[in-house]
């Protein structure tokens, strides 16, 4: 649960953070398309999983390797 939330959080916040601006900014120009809140945010996000995506492919290969690791524990019950 701990590494999901840590793998997911950069993507989530950057995500947040986009909208708020872009939220921000529609407010601020009385402009209310639904588009203009859509893409940019997913572009934001797409840009922040490219920058992330090595750190991200590392947390989840140790998180594999620890519960390949683990299994002979699990299945003798030690």
């Amino acid at each position: 649960m701990s590494t999901a939330l840590l793998v997911s959080a950069p993507l989530l916040l950057v995500g947040i953070a986009a909208g708020l601006i872009i939220g921000l900014l529609q407010a601020l120009t009385q402009i209310q398309d639904q588009t203009l809140s859509f893409v940019p945010k997913i572009l934001a996000m797409l840009v922040a999983f490219a920058i992330g995506l090595p750190w991200i492919v590392q947390r989840m290969v140790e998180y594999s390797g620890a519960l390949i690791s683990n299994i002979p524990h699990v299945v003798l019950g030690g």
